[in-house]
Parts: structure tokens; C-alpha cells; sequence
């Protein structure tokens, strides 16, 4: 849960741009007060694992299991992967699903060492054309408030959240660059950033 304000201009001007071809669609029945009821499930239970004293380990484990239960894991992984996504298998879309999984649960896990002694406020809910904005704010000791929004739609079946924008950054296009720049690295070796990924973070 990390925010980079050093690319914020130019993430926000590109999460605006592409957000309107990549959007999920058929969310028209999905309400405001469905998408703020998920969110405010999930940020429960990330303040209660925020103040459970567990071990970094297990705060990692927990948020895992959270962000399985309230995210469209495979709506973000393959936003993150982009048009490399096309030309993967069946059994390496599935694999690199889980792996992206485990590689957000550990690289935004270890940002909960942060908010010990803080908390995350859900605010309010609106819809913005097929999906549904749920704003937050997180509040950390020591720091001044930062604005969180969970973007919700209902494409998968039940409302699920499919981005993040902390302070104007969006997640899921912060992670198609390092996505990107990871398979650019193994000269577009799928299935070689699958493996590498199952360790990073």
C-alpha cells in the first residue's frame, strides 16, 4: 500500500487514458451501498490484521487471503500482464494468476509495518460509469492522511474490487509497468517471469 508521488502526473494521466478501454462492464446492477458494503468488509479485516501483533509473515499470509476474497485477482493480473496475455497458454494464464497473488501479497504486505498504530476510513461511495468509486483514508501515525479509492464492479459474478488509486496513482497500471519491465527483462519469456515472479516482492 505503498504510493510513488515521484510518477504521479504521469501514472494518473495514463490510468485516465487507458482506464477507459480496460474498464470491466455489466456492473449496471451492482449499487452504491453494495460496493461500499465490500469495501468496508475488506478494510475491516485489514485493520484488524493492522493491529493483530502478528509477526510480518503473518501479516503477509492475512493480507493474501484478503486481497483473494475481496479483489478480481485475474481482472488486475491480467490488466498487469496486458496484451502478453493473449499469447499465454490456459495453464500459464493460471500460473501466473497465482504467482501475481503471491507477489502483491508480499510486496503490499510488507507495508502494513506502517500502518501499526494507524487505521484505514471508508468515506463514501459513487458510481462512475460501469464501476463504483469507494473512497477511503488511510491515516498512519506520524504522517498526514493520504485518500485511498477502491474501484468496484460486479463483471465476475459479485462485487469485487479490480483497482486501487492511492493518491491519484493507480495500481493496476503501476503494476503493468513492473510487470512489463520484468518480462522485458527475460527478453518476453512468460514463463520464466512466472517462476521469478512466485519470488518477488
Amino acid at each position: 500500500m505503498t504510493h510513488h508521488l515521484n510518477r504521479r502526473d504521469f501514472i494518473a494521466a495514463a490510468s485516465a487514458t487507458a482506464l477507459v478501454a480496460t474498464l470491466p462492464t455489466g456492473a449496471f446492477a451492482l449499487s452504491d451501498a453494495q460496493a461500499k458494503t465490500l469495501v468496508d468488509k475488506a478494510v475491516a479485516e485489514i485493520n484488524k490484521v493492522i493491529v493483530s501483533g502478528k509477526p510480518l509473515s503473518g501479516m503477509i499470509r492475512d493480507f493474501e487471503r484478503i486481497f483473494a476474497k475481496y479483489a478480481d485477482v485475474s481482472i488486475i493480473a491480467r490488466s498487469a500482464l496486458g496484451v502478453d496475455a493473449r499469447r499465454a497458454s490456459s495453464s500459464q494464464l493460471r500460473a501466473y494468476t497465482k504467482a501475481f497473488q503471491g507477489y502483491m501479497a508480499r510486496k503490499y504486505g510488507k507495508r502494513f509495518e506502517e500502518f501499526v498504530g494507524g487505521r484505514i476510513e471508508v468515506q463514501g461511495a459513487r458510481k462512475v460509469k460501469s464501476f463504483h468509486e469507494v473512497k477511503a483514508r488511510a491515516i498512519l501515525k506520524g504522517q498526514s492522511p493520504f485518500e485511498v479509492s477502491f474501484l468496484v464492479s460486479d463483471k465476475s459474478g459479485k462485487p469485487l474490487f479490480f483497482d486501487m488509486i492511492i493518491e491519484g496513482i493507480s495500481l493496476r497500471f503501476t503494476e503493468k509497468e513492473e510487470i512489463g519491465a520484468m518480462l522485458d527483462k527475460r527478453k518476453g519469456n512468460l514463463d520464466q517471469m512466472i517462476a521469478d515472479l512466485k519470488k518477488a516482492g
